[in-house]
Order: C-alpha cells, then sequence, then structure tokens
C-alpha cells in the first residue's frame, strides 16, 4: 500500500545506458566509458543491465567535437527517418544506429534511462541536464543526486524551450540525463573533473537500483535553471565577432546577472552592459564548442519544481 495518495508509478528501470563521446573530444565521458566498456562491475547494480557506449567513435579517434556534424543535434525526426545510405553525413548515419540499438525513440522498447557524459570549457561545475520539468522520475533522481553529493554542489539545467532544444542522443531513452562538467579543455583529462563525473553516476545508479527493489520517493522540490535564452556575441556588419565576454561576467556561470551589469567589453575596451528586463542566471559562458553556434552564453531563470511521490508499478 502506497503511503503516498498521488505517487507517480512507472515501470523498473531495467535497461540503462551511459553515453561516452558524443563529442569526440569531452575526455572524462569518453574515458570512463572506454573504461567501463573493458570492466563495467563499478556500473552494475541489481535488477539492471548498464551498458556503457562510445556513441561517435569516429570523433573520439580524431579527438574532434564531430566529424561531419554535430551528433547531439542529430535525433531529430527528419533525420532518424531518412533513407538510410552512405551520402548521409557520418553522424546521422551513427544517430539511426543508435535509434536502433537504443530506442527507437519514444516506443516502449526505447531504453529507460541513458546518461550522455559532457564535458564544457565553461565554469559549471557539475550540472544535471533535464528535458522535461514532466519527467518525475529524472526530477526524483536528480533530487536524490543532489542530497547525496552534499554539500557538493549539483545545479538542475532545464532545457525545454520550444525554440532552444535540440534533439540529443539521450532523447532515445524514456527518461534521458545530460551531464554537463567542467571546466575542462576540449582534448584534456582533469582527475578533479573526472572524479565529479563518476560519482554522480555512482549516485544515479544507485537511485535507480532502489527504485528498482521497491523504494517509494517521497514528493520534494527541485531548484532548477530554466533555459531562457541565447545571446550571441557582439558582430559588425559581415558577421564578425567585435567584443568579448567582459572579465566581470568571465567564469561567473550561475551567478546572477542584474540590468546594468557589464556583459561584452569590445577590443577597445567599451563595456557593453546587459540590457534585459531582470536579473537572469548565464550559463554556459564562453563555451569554446559554441562560437560556431553563435552563442557567448544562454539565459536562465530560477524556478522551483515540485516532483510527485514516485513508486514502481507492482507486477
Amino acid at each position: 500500500m502506497s503511503s503516498y495518495n498521488n505517487s507517480a508509478r512507472f515501470n523498473e528501470a531495467r535497461k540503462v545506458a551511459i553515453f561516452g563521446g558524443t563529442h569526440g573530444n569531452e575526455m572524462s565521458g569518453v574515458t570512463l566509458v572506454n573504461l567501463w566498456v573493458k570492466n563495467s562491475a563499478e556500473i552494475q547494480r541489481k535488477r539492471v543491465e548498464t551498458k556503457p557506449f562510445i556513441t561517435n567513435p569516429r570523433a573520439v579517434e580524431k579527438c574532434s567535437r564531430y566529424v561531419d556534424t554535430d551528433l547531439n543535434r542529430a535525433f531529430s525526426p527528419e533525420n532518424l527517418s531518412a533513407p538510410e545510405g552512405d551520402n548521409l553525413p557520418y553522424e546521422v548515419q551513427r544517430a539511426q544506429e543508435i535509434n536502433r540499438m537504443f530506442g527507437p525513440k519514444g516506443s516502449p522498447e526505447a531504453y529507460d534511462v541513458i546518461f550522455d557524459l559532457h564535458n564544457t570549457t565553461s565554469n559549471m561545475g557539475c550540472t544535471l541536464i533535464l528535458e522535461s520539468s514532466k519527467d518525475h522520475f529524472n526530477l526524483q533522481m536528480m533530487n536524490y543526486i543532489k542530497k547525496a553529493i552534499a554539500p557538493a554542489s549539483c545545479l538542475v539545467l532545464l532545457n525545454e524551450h520550444p525554440l532552444l532544444k535540440y534533439s540529443t542522443s539521450r532523447s532515445v531513452a524514456k527518461h534521458p540525463v545530460g551531464l554537463e562538467v567542467g571546466p575542462q579543455p576540449q582534448g584534456v583529462l582533469r582527475s578533479n573533473i573526472f572524479e565529479a563525473m563518476r560519482i554522480i553516476l555512482k549516485h544515479a545508479l544507485d537511485f535507480i537500483e532502489l527504485f528498482n527493489e521497491g523504494m517509494e520517493f517521497p514528493p520534494c522540490t527541485v531548484e532548477v535553471f530554466r533555459v531562457s535564452e541565447r545571446v550571441d556575441y557582439p558582430r559588425d556588419a559581415n558577421g564578425n565577432i567585435i567584443a568579448m565576454v567582459h572579465p566581470n561576467l568571465q567564469d561567473c556561470d550561475w551567478e546572477p546577472l542584474n540590468p546594468g551589469d557589464p556583459m561584452f567589453q569590445t577590443f577597445d575596451g567599451k563595456t557593453i552592459h546587459y540590457q534585459g528586463p531582470g536579473t537572469v542566471y548565464p550559463t554556459f559562458i564562453n563555451e569554446a564548442a559554441y562560437y560556431e553556434k553563435q552563442q557567448a552564453f544562454v539565459t536562465t531563470r530560477r524556478e522551483t519544481l515540485l516532483a510527485s511521490a514516485i513508486r514502481k508499478h507492482e507486477n
């Protein structure tokens, strides 16, 4: 008998995957997954089959973000349903293959949970990325992780903005979880970042094991940072960047940015101030991979979500 009247019920999370190398130069996930492919004892739990998987092996080989196109933007319905063939970009072919192995996306056969491991060059610390504010299973998992690693910090970035969310490799799963840990340069392995990622995964898998064993998780609140808008660098008429992230903003991910605060500094030393209507919390500040995406940072707004109590379906 449930102790909570409105528990959300989910099937056991039996099929779990850990993706590394979605971007081939983000070394923590690449290294951890390669480690676990050789010996997966550390990531196995009772009643769970956990599969470590390198998603973009050619990019990993080249130590580049991608070969033809960004794999973490490739899981759109158009790409997944495109006629197969060698003329497709490598990452689109790979997306179709991953969808066959771990999906199909949106189907009852899809994997229950996919953890997708990423590094950022931004000073974001440990960040869990949530794709839906209505995914009570993931909200409960993220609450569990945050409590387990306290007093260390792990923030939750919610991206369900209709224009800014994208078709991630993890979106193949019923419960997609992004894990972003930084700062770490591309192609570099830093031990503190590696260990932070490893410990978050340990707690995430512990949560799944407890849930599968029948533990009920009571209602809880989770603070999230909801993606609000993408801010580009100032540019001239030819599209060339004419200003840098201001020193007062650099490395200040998650800190409040208020109207009138310095935002960019032009090459001749002039300050460009933030002109938005209210306080925002910027993140992915000056991320190296986002220059090509014309993004200096994203703004977020802080809010609190209520997660229902959850328990597993009894067979």
